[in-house]
C-alpha cells in the first residue's frame, strides 16, 4: 500500500495521511506547485527547497511537445532533465488538449489535436500517454480523460464519463505491461468525471474502484461552475471515494478553496495560482491579498506579510518590491511568487499541524475570519 492514513480529525472529515513514492515520502494535506514546462515560473530548484516543497506537478502534453520526449529521454528523464531529485506527478494534458475544442476531435480510441505551438498534429492515446509519463519518468501518472466545461448536459457528461472509464482501463493495463518490462514503480490514479451530476460521479468512483487504482483525483473542477456548486460536487465525490486511498483535487485553487476542501476529505492539491498571481504583483497573505503594485504601498515599509518568515518578507518591504513591480524588474515579480509559495506551502504545514491536533475547524474559522478581514 503506498498510502497510510494517518489520523482523523474529530469534528470534520479532515485527514493526514503519507504517500510513499520510490523518490520521498509526502505527508498529506499537501500543495504541489506547477512545474509546466519543467520549472516553477520564475522559482529555482533552491527556492522550492527552501519553501519545503515535497511534491511538484509537471505537464506530459506540454513537455511532449518542447522539448519533446528524446531531449529529456536522453538527459536520463526528466528528474535529471531539470535537476529536481523528489517526487513528480505529470498530468496528462488531457484538460490542455480539450481546451482547445476546435484543434481537437475525439474519438473512443483517442483525441486528435493540434499543437498549439507549430500547428502539427499529434495523436493522444490512452497508451501513448502512459508511455509518455513513464519515459518521462513521472512518480505519479495521470491517465487520458475527457473533462467538460460547464455548463454541459447530462447526456454529454455520461458519455465523457464513460469514456474516461475505458481510458482509465487502458491506462491501467498500458502502465502494467510497461512495469512489467521494466521493472517500474509508478502509481497511477484514477480520475473520476461526471460534471455536475452526483449520481454520474458515484458510478464513476464505483467503476474506478474496481480498477484498484493508487489514488484517485476529482477531474473536471473549477471549469466555470459557480463556488457552492464546486463546494457540492467535491463534498459529494469525496463521500463515494475509498477512504483509504489519496484524494487528488485538479487545479483548485485558493487558499479557500482548499481550506474548504480538507474540510471534505481531500488530501492532495496543484494550482498554478501562487505564480501566476505572484508575477502579476499579488500577494497571498494572512490577511487575505494584496495588489502589491497599488499606490497605497508606495511608502509601506511593512513586509508582504509580518506573519510570514520567508526570505523576501525578511529582506525586502512592499514599497520596494512595488518599485521593482512597476519598473519591470525580474525580482519583483520573483520576489512574489517565492512568498507565495512560500504562504501555500506553510499554509499547508499548519493545516497538517490542526489536524494532527484535533483542531482543524478552529483553524479553518481563525484562518477564513482574519483572511476574509472579519476578525
Amino acid at each position: 500500500m503506498s498510502f497510510t492514513l494517518i489520523h482523523k480529525d474529530k469534528n470534520s472529515r479532515a485527514r493526514l495521511g503519507r504517500l510513499v513514492t520510490v523518490r520521498g515520502d509526502i505527508d498529506t494535506p499537501i500543495f504541489m506547485p506547477v512545474a509546466t514546462q519543467g520549472t516553477v515560473k520564475a522559482l529555482s530548484n533552491r527556492d522550492l527547497r527552501e519553501c519545503k516543497a515535497e511534491i511538484i506537478l509537471a505537464n506530459a502534453y506540454h513537455l511532449y511537445l518542447r522539448p519533446g520526449l528524446e531531449i529529456i529521454k536522453n538527459a536520463g528523464g526528466l528528474h535529471k532533465f531539470m535537476a529536481w531529485d523528489k517526487p513528480i506527478l505529470t498530468d496528462s494534458g488531457g484538460y490542455q488538449v480539450f481546451s482547445l475544442a476546435r484543434l481537437r476531435k475525439v474519438k473512443d480510441i483517442g483525441v486528435e489535436f493540434q499543437s498549439h505551438i507549430d500547428g502539427s498534429r499529434h495523436f493522444l492515446t490512452p497508451e501513448n500517454v502512459i508511455d509518455t509519463q513513464c519515459i518521462l519518468g513521472s512518480d505519479i501518472l495521470m491517465p487520458l480523460d475527457e473533462c467538460l466545461h460547464y455548463p454541459c448536459i447530462k447526456d454529454e457528461a455520461q458519455t465523457a464519463m464513460k469514456r474516461t472509464i475505458q481510458w482509465a482501463k487502458r491506462s491501467k493495463e498500458a502502465l502494467g505491461r510497461w512495469q512489467q518490462a521494466n521493472h517500474g514503480s509508478q502509481l497511477l490514479f484514477g480520475i473520476v468525471q461526471g460534471a455536475t451530476y452526483p449520481d454520474l460521479r458515484k458510478s464513476c468512483v464505483e467503476q474506478l474502484a474496481e480498477m484498484s487504482f493508487s489514488g484517485y483525483s476529482i477531474g473536471g473542477i473549477s471549469v466555470g461552475e459557480p463556488q457552492d456548486l464546486m463546494y457540492n460536487i467535491v463534498q459529494s465525490t469525496c463521500e463515494y471515494l475509498p477512504e483509504n486511498f489519496p484524494r487528488y483535487l485538479m487545479g483548485v485553487g485558493t487558499p479557500q478553496d482548499i481550506i474548504s476542501a480538507v474540510d471534505f476529505g481531500v488530501d492532495m492539491f496543484d494550482c498554478v495560482v501562487p505564480t501566476r498571481y505572484g508575477r502579476n504583483g499579488t500577494a497571498f497573505t494572512s490577511r487575505g491579498k494584496i495588489v502589491v503594485r497599488n499606490a497605497s504601498f508606495t511608502n509601506d515599509l511593512a513586509p508582504l506579510d509580518e506573519e510570514c518568515s520567508c526570505f523576501v518578507c525578511r529582506e525586502y518591504s512592499r514599497s520596494y518590491i512595488r518599485h521593482l513591480l512597476n519598473a519591470g524588474e525580474i525580482l519583483g515579480s520573483a520576489a512574489v511568487s517565492y512568498h507565495n509559495t512560500y504562504f501555500y506551502l506553510e499554509f499547508m504545514h499548519k493545516i497538517r499541524q490542526a489536524i494532527k491536533q484535533d483542531d482543524f475547524t478552529g483553524f479553518k474559522k481563525n484562518f477564513l475570519d482574519r483572511y476574509n478581514n472579519t476578525a
